[in-house]
């Protein structure tokens, strides 16, 4: 049986997807849409700290796919 700590407990888990490359326009990683500093940050913030970053992503995330598809498009 696996011990599961209650979810107070638990720490945000990190959003990368081992797809580390940075975007040169955005300073985001294309992975998981992080800047540097947070990425390098991410061990020693806390929780809070750590949900205020991901709340950011989806955004980040939706800005990159739009760029990705005027890329895409060309001029």
């Amino acid at each position: 049986m696996k011990h599961r700590l209650p979810p107070a407990l638990t720490p945000v888990a990190s959003p990368c997807v081992a797809v580390c490359r940075m975007d040169a326009a955005t300073g985001w990683c294309l992975g998981c849409a992080r800047t540097i500093d947070e990425i390098a940050a991410w061990g020693a913030l806390g929780d809070e700290a750590r949900l205020a970053v991901r709340a950011l992503l989806p955004a980040r995330r939706a800005e990159l796919r739009r760029r990705a598809c005027a890329a895409a498009e060309g001029p």
